[in-house]
């Protein structure tokens, strides 16, 4: 396995707001499809770990649990310096984690506790 993760999904209550939120904080424009659910995907490369926004499939936004951590790029203090602008929450500022880079955590919009990590 070269990932241990092959796709995630982050629930919503209120998917117009979701995809706002994330479109600002990733500033990307966000690739809706809608199935038996609404999807908003985040942008990735091919051959990437990709992931969306969904809403409608059961999936409940929660603080608790499995949480993702995004890309946040050569220096992650460029999307989480977004998060409050877009409505979110910051939990835990940009951390060094040794040699392994640094994290922050954050809230989205629907209640969801969401991570970014980078190296620098």
């Amino acid at each position: 396995m070269s990932n241990a993760i092959n796709w995630f999904e982050i629930p919503s209550t209120n998917f117009e707001r979701a995809v706002k939120f994330y479109s600002q904080l990733l500033d990307a424009e966000l690739q809706l499809m809608e199935a038996d659910f609404q999807m908003a995907f985040l942008p990735y490369k091919d051959g990437g770990v990709g992931g969306c926004v969904t809403h409608g499939n059961g999936n409940k936004p929660c603080q608790e649990g499995t949480f993702a951590y995004l890309n946040g790029g050569d220096d992650l203090s460029v999307p989480l310096s977004r998060v409050e602008k877009a409505g979110g929450k910051v939990l835990m500022p940009k951390t060094s984690i040794g040699e392994n880079g640094y994290m922050a955590i954050f809230l989205d919009t629907e209640g969801n506790r969401v991570a970014f990590h980078s190296m620098g």
